[in-house]
Formats: structure tokens, sequence, C-alpha cells
């Protein structure tokens, strides 16, 4: 009993003492880092490892290399380290964990993080990876409500929002306003042409005049790359944070996003933006902010846009009964993705959306690989 007393006196005055040091009191993040599969080699990933350490974050660098103030895991390559990683989040060895690759479900994307070169100011991009839904305005609405969350949990306590002028944002603007007029609590951002209103240009971009820049996820995915690195020739990235957490209604599990191309200080960051998003309590973030879209009407609005795109005679197609899906079939455009999942229901093969390593996919059990595949090109879905 005098032992474990002791033990709790010396743990409590331990957390005073790296508070102290580092600005951030309470536990201490778990971060869990896969190094290998880096273009710049497992080095690069060690140096970011050792950086992020020393800012108060106990970080477990999965790969072969070691160094001090991190906890290696030993494993041999790539497949075996992500096999490690998952396993360490689902049994809450680590409250996070940051890799260059990860298989999002259908309706969960990454909110990235970067740095403007104009004012040096920070910028949520909503959203860099995975898909928030298939339809391209319902998936750019989320992505705003997800940067939102982001942004709250690291401590922007009234984020303004802005969109991207692309295709979708006028769409995309009335059914956020009609969310605010309904009593979500969401503030715009003007752009700083002269025009002004909530769609932004690329000069906004470059001068972060929204905290949250709303976008479709392939096109943010480009923003991160173009500003973490124009000053290194793309090959290197240098600044920002990397492409983010992983967020959607539901989904617990911390997954933050680098690219194989990013450098140390970027890697580094992305391992620190964890460690706010845990501090932060994003999760509960999550609830309060879902709760709040859903109480001003968030269904009723996407209800409304899917009924105004749907063809008047749409075929409505019944699920076989469900299956282990553990084959993919990759190369489907993300906006055909559910009528290609509903074209194998309609030979009775069931089948599962997903998004890959790669992109989009559909998910079928190996008996079925074959025949699906076959429907799928036959139907023009994969070539």
């Amino acid at each position: 009993m005098a032992n474990n007393i002791e033990r709790m006196i010396a743990d409590t005055f331990m957390e005073m003492a790296q508070g102290l040091e580092t600005g951030s009191f309470g536990k201490r993040p778990k971060v869990a880092l896969t190094g290998m599969g880096s273009e710049h080699g497992e080095e690069n990933s060690m140096k970011a490892a050792v950086e992020a350490a020393k800012d108060g974050i106990d970080v477990y660098y999965i790969g072969t290399l070691e160094a001090e103030g991190v906890t290696t895991i030993k494993v041999a390559n790539d497949e075996e380290g992500h096999d490690r990683m998952e396993e360490m989040l689902k049994n809450g060895e680590v409250d996070a964990a940051v890799t260059m690759h990860f298989p999002f479900p259908i309706g969960v994307s990454t909110v990235g993080r970067c740095v403007t070169p104009a004012t040096a100011k920070e910028m949520y991009i909503a959203n860099t990876t995975g898909t928030s839904s298939t339809d391209r305005i319902e998936g750019m609405i989320k992505n705003a409500i997800y940067g939102i969350i982001t942004a709250k949990a690291c401590g922007t306590k009234n984020p303004t929002v802005g969109i991207l002028n692309v295709d979708g944002a006028r769409q995309t603007e009335k059914a956020l306003k009609q969310l605010q007029e309904k009593g979500y609590d969401i503030t715009f951002a003007e752009s700083g042409r002269a025009d002004g209103g909530c769609v932004m240009r690329g000069n906004d971009v470059l001068q972060a005049s929204p905290d949250v820049m709303v976008t479709d996820s392939l096109t943010g995915n480009i923003l991160v790359k173009m500003l973490s690195s124009f000053n290194t020739g793309g090959s290197f990235e240098a600044t920002g944070y990397g492409y983010g957490p992983g967020i959607g209604e539901g989904y617990e599990q911390l997954v933050m996003i680098v690219s194989r191309a990013s450098g140390a200080p970027v890697i580094a960051n992305a391992i620190r933006y964890a460690g706010q998003l845990v501090r932060g309590k994003v999760f509960e973030v999550a609830k309060e902010e879902f709760a709040a879209v859903k109480k001003a009407g968030l269904k009723d609005i996407l209800d409304a846009l899917k009924a105004s795109q749907k063809p008047a005679a749409a075929e409505d197609v019944k699920e076989p009964p469900k299956e282990i899906v553990t084959a993919q079939i990759a190369g489907i455009e993300v906006m055909d993705l559910e009528d290609a999942v509903k074209a194998l229901w309609k030979i009775n093969i069931y089948a599962e959306s997903g998004m890959g390593c790669t992109g989009p996919i559909v998910r079928v059990s190996e008996a079925n690989l074959a025949k699906a595949e076959e429907e799928l090109k036959k139907a023009g879905y994969v070539s």
C-alpha cells in the first residue's frame, strides 16, 4: 500500500516537472509512428520521433532503429509495422498513431493542417485523404463539420469556415447556411478579395483567410502537397503538419496521415498534432458537434439534397445476405462507387464500398472475386 502511494506521488511530481518543461500539463499522450516506407529513409522518421518526444509526448517508434527518448517496437517490414500499429491502437497501448497510409472506411476522412506562405498563419484543410461521402456535395458538407471538430479540439474555440471555389462550393455554402439558420453555431470567413463572401479564391489559400478551408479530398490532398513542399521542388515536404486525423461520426481511432515524401519536420509536427488532439479530447468534441448538427437538421438537409439529385426512375436494388469480404477490387471512380456495389448486389453478389491505400475499392468475398471483377468490367466500372 505504502509503495503504491509513493509511486503515485512520484508519478504526479514527474508529470508536473514535464509540464513545466514542455508547457503541457496532464497525462502524456502516447503516439505510435510507423517509420518504414519513407522515401527519405528510416532515419528521417526517427529524427522526427526524437524531436516530437522532447515536447511531452511518449513516442513509440515502429521500425528497426533505436534512439534515446523514444521507445522502439521492432518489426521486420512495413506490413508488420502496420499490423503492430493497429494492434497497439486496438489494445489502448497508444492514444494515436502517425502513419503513411491507412484504409479509412467511407465516411471518414482526414483534416490536414498547413502553414500558409503569405502570412505564416496555420490553416486546416478539410479534407485531404479518405472519403466523407460518395456524394461530392454531401462529402464537402461533412468535411466542414470534420474541420470544425479538429480545429476546436486543437484549441480554436470559434473557427472561421471558408469554402474553396471548386465544383459544388455554392451548394455546400447553401447547406451550411441552412444549418446555421437552424441553430448550428458556425462562423463563416470572409474572402480577402474585394467581393468578399465565404467562397474562397486561390489568394485565400495563400493568406489563410479562414481557419478551416473546405474542399473535396482530392483537391485538399493537392493543396497540402503544394503548401508543404513548394520551396523544395515537391520531393521533400518541409512545412506543415501533414494530412491530419481521420474524422467521422462514431469513428474513435486516432490515426494521422503523413506522406512518403514528408520530411522529418512535418512528421514531428504530425506527432505534435496528434498530441494536441489527445489532450483536446477530440472524440468528445466530435460527439458534441455531431449532436449539434443533428439537432440543426443535417439529415433533413442531406436527404433533400439527395432527393434533388436522384433520377426519377431510380432502381431499388435489394442488398444480398452479408458475408465476410476480404478481396478488393480497385480502379473505380469514387463517384461511381455505390453504383458499382449495387451492380453486384443486382446479380446477388454481396459487396461493400471502402477506401484502400490507392483509392476507392469494392470489397467482396474471395469466392466471388473473379465473377465480381468480370461484372464490373462488363458494366464499365473498371478497365
